[in-house]
């Protein structure tokens, strides 16, 4: 297999009638190799999946899940608003590499504005707006769970890493999570992005865009929204001062989802109290979080997971 690098970049893309004047590399996390190309024809970001994570764990997963990403990408496209994924430029499926148009320049992560505070109530309605739309539209879709029913990919990099090596960790939570993977294998209802992160919403001009659908299955979508809303209480422990405005983005970002299900409030809380405590003790724990913080953490994700609130705000009162 080719693997792709800043300093073949030029090569492989000419060899593909993408001529290119610059690469940059946008790290990728621990799970790819991203490249940010420019030339004349545009910007485009080049992604190929890393069998062998980068982490100090043995931590593995099937390189062909970025061909599935592409898939979704494409697929998803029609279903969302304007702009909500990048357009997919091609796929090269022999080497596991996809390249696809680059957000805006000048737009930056939600993750980043975050950390810093910036915390605007109108990104998290358009984060909201999107997963809604995401899963209104294929809720109970035969169809799509034909094509995205395989899970592998979504144990491999969030089920196997967050839940079961975190109740390996703490035994008396066991139960818990063995409950929520459950929940994702046989509550298969609508399409889970599954990585419905911050760091993974481009903003620019109070919309979002959204990336990185490598683990994009058919399945719980309570995964999705305790997702976001775990990554909006890990920010408010490592900046306290700012849990209000924190709150504000959780608070539009549900109301915005406008999905009707009465089961979703309590998987979502479920899910959260599952992935505070994976942030903590997991394969992939938050990195801006000293040790003191995560003791914070470890605490309220107990405290949820024993006794999950019936709001937003009362999950924040628990800080």
């Amino acid at each position: 297999m080719f693997v792709l690098t800043e300093e073949n970049a030029h090569a492989y893309l000419a060899g593909r009638g993408w001529p290119v004047h610059g690469v940059q590399s946008l790290g990728g996390g621990v799970s790819n190799t991203v490249l940010l190309v420019t030339g004349p024809g545009g910007r485009l970001v080049c992604k190929q999946a890393l069998e062998k994570l980068r982490v100090q764990t043995d931590w593995r997963s099937q390189p062909e899940r970025t061909l599935r990403e592409a898939d979704a990408i494409t697929a998803v496209a029609p279903l969302l608003p304007a702009g909500a994924v990048p357009a997919i430029a091609f796929i090269d499926r022999a080497n596991y590499i996809y390249a696809m148009t680059a957000a805006p320049e000048g737009c930056t992560d939600w993750k980043a504005q975050l950390l810093q505070g910036d915390a605007n109530p109108a990104t998290a309605k358009a984060a909201g707006r999107t997963l809604g739309a995401l899963i209104r539209a294929t809720w109970h879709q035969p169809e799509w769970e034909t094509r995205f029913g395989d899970q592998t990919v979504f144990d491999e990099l969030r089920l196997d890493p967050y839940y079961r090596f975190t109740a390996a960790r703490h035994p008396d939570c066991a139960a818990h999570f063995d409950g929520l993977i459950q929940s994702c294998r046989n509550r298969r209802v609508a399409l889970v992005h599954g990585d419905w992160s911050p760091k993974n919403l481009l903003t620019f001009g109070g919309e979002v865009m959204a990336i990185d659908f490598e683990v994009v299955h058919y399945g719980d979508p309570c995964f999705d929204t305790g997702f976001l809303l775990c990554h909006l209480l890990l920010k408010s422990i490592h900046r306290p001062a700012s849990a209000g405005d924190f709150q504000r983005c959780a608070e539009a970002f549900w109301e915005s989802l406008s999905v009707d299900a009465s089961w979703l409030w309590a998987g979502t809380m479920a899910h959260l109290g599952g992935l505070l405590l994976a942030r903590a003790d997991g394969k992939s724990p938050a990195e801006y979080l000293n040790e003191a913080k995560r003791a914070t953490l470890r605490r309220l994700a107990k405290h949820l997971i024993r006794e999950p609130q019936n709001s937003i705000e009362a999950t924040w009162k628990c800080l």
